[in-house]
C-alpha cells in the first residue's frame, strides 16, 4: 500500500498559527503523516504565477508514490482550480476545497486569479476524488455564487453559519476535517 500525503493550501493572507489549516497540518505530523504546507509569497497581495511556481515546487517535494490529499482553503481554492487546468492531469487521490470565493466578485489584493478556471474536465482530472465544502452566510461567497461550483459536478457539503470556515468564525480545531482526512472512506462528508 502506498503512503499517504498531505498537501495543505493556505488563502489570500496565510493562514496563520490559530487556523484549522495549521491545526491540521501538526495534528497530521503527529501521526507521521508527510505534510507539505507552504506559506506563499507575498500573501497579503499575491500573483497567481508566482503562487502557481511555489506550489509546483512544494509538490515536488510529495513522494511520487504515496496517495496524496490535498486540502485547500478560499483563494488556495482557486490556485487549485489554475494549477489542475495548467497541468490537466491526475495529481492527487483526493482534494477537498474549502470555502472557495466567489468566482464572480473579483478581490482587488488576488485579481490575477481571475477569471477563474471553471470549464472543462481539469478538476475532474487532477483527482480521483473532490469535495466542496461550502457555508451558508460565507462572506466571500454566497449561496448563489457557490453555485458556480455546484454546477461543476462534484460532491459539496454545505455547513450551516459556518462564516469563511476560517479563525474569525472559530475554525480553529477542526476534528471533523482530520477525520475526512483519515477515514478510509474516500471522502465521506457525514457530521
Amino acid at each position: 500500500m502506498n503512503e499517504q500525503s498531505f498537501l495543505i493550501v493556505h488563502g489570500l493572507g496565510g493562514s496563520g498559527t490559530e487556523h484549522w489549516q495549521t491545526w491540521l497540518a501538526a495534528e497530521l505530523r503527529k501521526r507521521n503523516y508527510h505534510v507539505c504546507y507552504p506559506t506563499f509569497s507575498q500573501f497579503d497581495s499575491p500573483n497567481r504565477d508566482v503562487w502557481m511556481e511555489e506550489l509546483n515546487r512544494a509538490i515536488q517535494t510529495i513522494p511520487a508514490d504515496s496517495q496524496l490529499t490535498v486540502i485547500t482553503h478560499s483563494l488556495g481554492c482557486f490556485l487549485w482550480l489554475h494549477y489542475a487546468a495548467a497541468q490537466n492531469k491526475r495529481i492527487a487521490q483526493q482534494v477537498i476545497l474549502v470555502a472557495p470565493p466567489s468566482p464572480t466578485n473579483v478581490l482587488t489584493e488576488a485579481k490575477s486569479f481571475y477569471p477563474v478556471p471553471l470549464l472543462g474536465k481539469h478538476l475532474s482530472n487532477s483527482a480521483e476524488d473532490i469535495l466542496f465544502i461550502h457555508s451558508t452566510n460565507d462572506p466571500y461567497c454566497n449561496m448563489e455564487d457557490a453555485q458556480h461550483y455546484l454546477n461543476l459536478a462534484h460532491r459539496s457539503f454545505v455547513l450551516p453559519n459556518a462564516g469563511h470556515i476560517n479563525t474569525a468564525s472559530g475554525h480553529r480545531e477542526w476534528s471533523w476535517m482530520l477525520d475526512l482526512c483519515l477515514t478510509d472512506e474516500k471522502l465521506a462528508v457525514t457530521i
